[in-house]
């Protein structure tokens, strides 16, 4: 879903997870993303202030796990997924999360299953925002309201946000 408002343009989007992978499932993200990438160049060409955020589907670095060696067979932590995001990065793409906190690990998801509250050591950080380099100088805070993982059946992942001029 994308939405212009005010010239920033924004776009929600989920990423396929692709597990089991390898497989169909993960073939099928491999390509979605491709597209995405491509859809990002598009963007970028335009100059639009832009923000891509949502549930991508991939861990990009061992910073973004808390036991990366968990997820070594998991699609969200193939070395192709992370090569896809990295790709976006490389065209300009700038992790918001990141560029906030570029030493802490900040997650987004926990496995669901644990005691009806979330298991501290399956953190993930698969959610993002990225923002356009014309975004980019806007940019004043980013983080996850991680307090709604304690709420009545909540989701497996917690919003992430960011703070723009």
């Amino acid at each position: 879903m994308e939405a212009e408002v005010s010239g920033l343009v924004v776009g929600c989007l989920y990423l396929p997870n692709g597990n089991p992978a390898p497989g169909p499932k993960f073939d099928y993200k491999l390509r979605w993303f491709d597209r995405l990438i491509g859809y990002g160049q598009t963007l970028l060409q335009e100059g639009a202030l832009t923000v891509l955020c949502g549930d991508y589907n991939v861990v990009p670095t061992p910073i973004d796990a808390v036991v990366p060696r968990r997820w070594i067979g998991d699609a969200v932590y193939f070395p192709e997924s992370r090569q896809a995001y990295a790709e976006m990065l490389e065209d300009g793409w700038i992790d918001a999360v990141r560029r906030i906190h570029p030493e802490k690990g900040v997650y987004t998801y926990w496995n669901h299953s644990y005691g009806g509250g979330y298991d501290k050591r399956s953190g993930l950080r698969m959610d993002h925002l990225l923002v356009s380099p014309s975004l980019s100088p806007k940019l004043r805070g980013a983080g996850v309201d991680v307090e709604t993982r304690g709420w009545e059946k909540p989701s497996d992942h917690a919003p992430a946000w960011i703070e723009l001029e």
